[in-house]
């Protein structure tokens, strides 16, 4: 039996990234690999039995004493733990491949030599732009942000990149700095994985060589979702709460349209948006955190999924799963989202932060026949069902597995 070593910050489903970690370990598991995990301890951690390997605690949001500050500071840049701790783990198994989501801040890449000492391939999935942009996302201050490009991370200290705090910038812009010395992704990776095209081409323009990218698109599993391409009247947007996800824009376009839209999620700017619903008096119906079978009913009862992103959104798993749930997607002609939106086919695209255009299609979608709604939504089905399937995400990470290893 094949062993692989799948790593990630969370070990419990927080996010998209966290989504796609569980859902490649479960595709692996089920083809007859053991997947042994390596995260950080969380109080929403699922049970695993490697649990005993996993790191302290390391969360930015978490209020500290002064002393438990000063001992995590060290870890975010370079975890001693991180490495000491997957030591011991590889001490007791031996994988044939390892493959990293999401490793900054928590369990650092501290760990990436010492797999490659080791001798094991390391894959990683860019689920941020991480890789060019410290603070992951090349977004600053309301709009794309590339000023770090050609190694100008003092940029990172002036924006007050992380949080919108100079202590945090400056511990991530000296992580940068160490990484890059060390050449801990260039060296000790060796091959990453990306969801999206864009973020290839971006990564490539910021000065990483082609060769060491692999595009593999993001997918779901159709059987977990019950399709209903029948439309409702109400546009619907889900997930995280925050300014690079457009929904200003958002606001700005349902209360020009006339048209109800409802936001499913929570975030830093849930309070500003409610209150700007009221200032325009927007139909805008907050209904806060849903998942599993909540959220899929409410997607199913909306006329179209909305992700007005004005930041370089990646592949979005919420795109999916509408698709899953057969409702069309409106979504800004940005990053990632023009990779998985046909325009006129599976959605709309309208540029990015223009809440003039997106008004316009949120009225077109709201005033077209429920026969062609309901036709976008089957053709977005039938796209997941096979450009975006188990299978072929299966088959092409296990291929590049297969190179890996027998050429390693």
């Amino acid at each position: 039996m094949p062993t692989l070593l799948a790593v990630n910050n969370y070990h419990y489903r927080r996010d998209g990234s966290e989504a796609v970690f569980f859902d490649h370990a479960y595709l692996f598991r089920q083809a007859g690999w053991e997947v042994v995990p390596f995260s950080m301890q969380h109080p929403s951690n699922l049970p695993s039995p490697w649990a005993d390997f996993f790191v302290s605690e390391v969360e930015f949001g978490r209020v500290y004493s002064l002393p438990q500050k000063l001992v995590r500071i060290p870890k975010v840049i370079y975890s001693l733990e991180a490495r000491r701790n997957l030591g011991r783990l590889l001490d007791r198994v031996r994988p044939e491949i390892c493959h990293c989501h999401s490793i900054y801040h928590h369990l650092s890449p501290s760990i990436l030599g010492l797999l490659k000492r080791r001798g094991i391939p390391v894959v990683m999935t860019l689920h941020d732009l991480k890789l060019a942009c410290p603070a992951y996302h090349m977004f600053n201050r309301g709009a794309v942000c590339e000023r770090c490009k050609g190694g100008r991370l003092h940029e990172l200290l002036l924006g007050r990149c992380i949080k919108g705090s100079l202590a945090l910038s400056t511990i991530v812009a000296a992580e940068a700095v160490l990484h890059g010395l060390l050449h801990s992704y260039r060296d000790h990776v060796d091959r990453f994985i990306v969801p999206c095209r864009h973020y290839l081409e971006k990564l490539v323009e910021w000065g990483w060589d082609r060769e060491r990218f692999v595009h593999i698109p993001n997918f779901v599993d159709p059987l977990g979702y019950l399709p209903d391409p029948r439309p409702g009247s109400a546009f619907l947007y889900f997930g995280r709460l925050s300014p690079e996800k457009g929904l200003t824009t958002l606001i700005e376009a349902a209360a020009k349209a006339g048209v109800c839209v409802q936001l499913a999620g929570d975030g830093p700017q849930r309070d500003a948006l409610q209150a700007l619903a009221e200032t325009l008096h927007a139909d805008v119906q907050f209904l806060g955190r849903l998942e599993g079978d909540a959220l899929h009913a409410a997607v199913r009862s909306s006329r179209a999924t909305v992700l007005p992103a004005v930041w370089y959104e990646n592949a979005p798993i919420s795109v999916l799963e509408s698709y899953a749930l057969a409702k069309p997607v409106i979504g800004a002609d940005i990053g990632g989202l023009s990779e998985l939106i046909l325009h006129d086919q599976t959605g709309a695209l309208v540029p990015s932060g223009c809440s003039d255009t997106l008004a316009a299609t949120l009225r077109r979608f709201a005033e077209l026949p429920d026969t062609r709604i309901a036709e976008m939504g089957r053709a977005g089905r039938a796209l997941v069902e096979t450009r975006y399937s188990p299978a072929s995400y299966f088959n092409a990470v296990e291929g590049l597995y297969d190179d890996l290893v027998r050429t390693g």
